[in-house]
């Protein structure tokens, strides 16, 4: 019993001892924990140093890699900046050397030139007196080229008048195809071209050209073979020979027509008036004669006697001249003038022309006036546009194209059924100033390009048998007033003539619009061209001849001389 009391006092004790150990243990693990916590922290802090050290660190170190950078930089250029230097004070030198040189040689060409200065104002009244003379041979010869543009004019108006004040070509049209009909048969005796002879000039059968004295070579016969009848009433061909100024067969270009209508434009712009008429029966090509075609090729009379005058006027600027031209289209349909461009509304046009009722209520009564001092003639409400290039024309001509009256016949479904007067007024001016020896100058001429409606008589055009228009046949109207206007043409030609023979003689104007309009463009004051269009075919002969017979009266007409018009 006091064994196990003392094994078990034992055991207490043990307990006792092990439990005291154990608190000893845990305070001594309490103790420890604290230390470590305080060593934790102690570590934490020296390692936030540590980090914030290395940053430091780091910032020092790129900051000292920038410098180090920019220093290598600083370094480079001052390399380079040395290296210019070096090469800058070599060149230098070099440049000193030159400029040495340099020095030298303007040194030396300052002594030339010392030299030349004093010989130039050794010979100063000796160029001066020089210049004077260079100034009055200047003056002299653009007096003399003056002198000379008055002899050209002078010997062009001579030939001019030699070759005829009124002259008369013919020009006979190719046939437009095999469908159109028979050819008559005619013949150009004189025109090898043509198969004829030159030799036949000189035939003495043939009437007389109307030309005062054959100075050129040129075709000048037409002979027409025509059905006929003899006394028995057998058929027997009738040949009739005609003459004129000028012939032109099928084969001739607008080009041909042209070269020998060229000189009146410069009479135009020497200040003569000068008149061109395209005369035949419808279809047989006058208006192509006059306007042409679309291509350079066809061009007509009226856009190449444009370009002309222009060209004639731009060579004459540099003698002082200065030009202006002006346009004027003028139709005359049964005595009645139409400003073919006079402003209208677009509801005026209709299939190309005006209709009847358009007509019917003419726009503006137009008066013919003539001032007898200056030989102007004035058109009262007609409108006059300025033409600044030969581009302005062509828009012209179109504008006035569309507006002519035409209307089919049995002689052509698209006929000119009235007289298209087309003028171009030229005036120059020259200053007294301008050249030595000659005082102001003012020249003004006109050129009429006239397509004449077609000549045919009643029984061949056909419009007898016309549709009325208000209990009016208008085509037979039409060609009654065509008719009466050519016949007095002719008239006023004719007494032009007997008046060049026989001295002053009544001239009926008056009898007719057209001839009343071109009053001052006729006569001896004036230049005058016809121009005869035939048809080649065989049904038209009987209207060939009649227009034929008619030209070679105009052609055996002699006006008197022209006279310029001058200020």
């Amino acid at each position: 019993m006091d064994a196990e009391r003392a094994k078990a006092a034992a055991i207490q004790s043990t307990l006792v001892a092990q439990r005291e150990e154990h608190l000893a243990g845990r305070r001594a693990l309490a103790a420890a924990q604290d230390e470590l916590a305080d060593g934790k922290r102690a570590w934490a802090r020296e390692r936030e140093e540590l980090e914030a050290e290395g940053r430091r660190r780091d910032r020092e170190l790129r900051e000292l890699s920038e410098d180090l950078r920019m220093a290598r930089a600083d370094l480079e250029r001052a390399r380079c900046e040395a290296t210019e230097l070096r090469a800058a004070v070599s060149a230098g030198t070099t440049a000193q050397l030159t400029l040495q040189a340099q020095k030298a040689a303007l040194e030396a060409r300052c002594e030339a030139l010392a030299s030349q200065l004093e010989a130039v104002t050794t010979g100063k009244e000796n160029v001066a007196k020089e210049n004077e003379d260079l100034r009055a041979e200047v003056a002299r010869l653009k007096a003399e080229a003056v002198k000379h543009e008055e002899i050209r004019r002078r010997m062009h108006n001579e030939i001019q008048e030699l070759k005829g004040n009124i002259r008369v070509f013919c020009r006979v049209r190719p046939p437009l195809g095999e469908n159109e009909g028979e050819v008559a048969e005619m013949a150009f005796p004189d025109d090898p071209a043509a198969g004829g002879s030159s030799s036949a000039a000189s035939d003495s059968s043939l009437p007389p050209s109307g030309s005062a004295t054959n100075f050129f070579e040129v075709p000048r016969q037409l002979t027409v073979r025509a059905p006929g009848e003899s006394a028995t009433g057998q058929s027997r061909p009738e040949s009739h020979q005609f003459a004129f100024d000028r012939v032109f067969g099928p084969s001739s270009t607008q080009e041909d027509i042209f070269a020998d209508v060229a000189d009146l434009t410069q009479s135009a712009v020497d200040g003569f008036n000068v008149c061109v008429f395209a005369y035949g029966q419808t279809g047989s090509g006058k208006s192509f004669t006059m306007e042409g075609g679309p291509t350079p090729t066809t061009r007509g009379l009226i856009p190449r006697a444009v370009d002309a005058l222009f060209e004639t006027a731009e060579g004459l600027k540099g003698q002082g001249w200065e030009w202006e031209f002006e346009g004027r289209f003028l139709e005359i349909y049964n005595e009645t003038i139409h400003d073919l461009l006079a402003p209208v509304d677009k509801n005026d046009l209709k299939n190309d022309t005006w209709s009847q009722d358009k007509k019917g209520e003419q726009k503006e009564k137009h008066s013919i006036k003539h001032d007898p001092r200056t030989g102007q003639t004035h058109v009262t409400g007609a409108t006059t546009l300025p033409l600044p290039s030969p581009a302005a024309v062509r828009g012209l001509l179109a504008r006035a194209a569309a507006r002519r009256s035409v209307a089919a016949t049995m002689a052509n479904s698209r006929s000119s059924r009235s007289h298209a007067v087309f003028t171009v007024k030229v005036v120059g001016r020259r200053g007294g100033s301008t050249f030595a020896g000659g005082g102001g100058e003012t020249r003004i001429g006109a050129l009429h390009l006239v397509d004449l409606a077609g000549s045919e008589r009643l029984a061949h055009s056909g419009v007898g048998d016309a549709g009325l228009v208000n209990g009016v046949n208008v085509r037979l109207k039409e060609t009654q007033a065509i008719n009466k206007s050519l016949s007095a043409l002719g008239d006023v030609i004719a007494a032009l003539g007997e008046r060049g023979a026989s001295g002053e003689r009544h001239i009926p104007y008056r009898n007719s619009k057209l001839t009343y309009l071109l009053q001052n463009s006729l006569g001896g004051n004036s230049k005058t061209l016809m121009i005869v269009n035939v048809s080649p075919l065989s049904a038209h002969l009987g209207e060939t001849l009649t227009s034929l017979r008619f030209a070679t009266k105009v052609n055996n007409t002699t006006i008197g001389t022209a006279r310029r018009m001058v200020k």
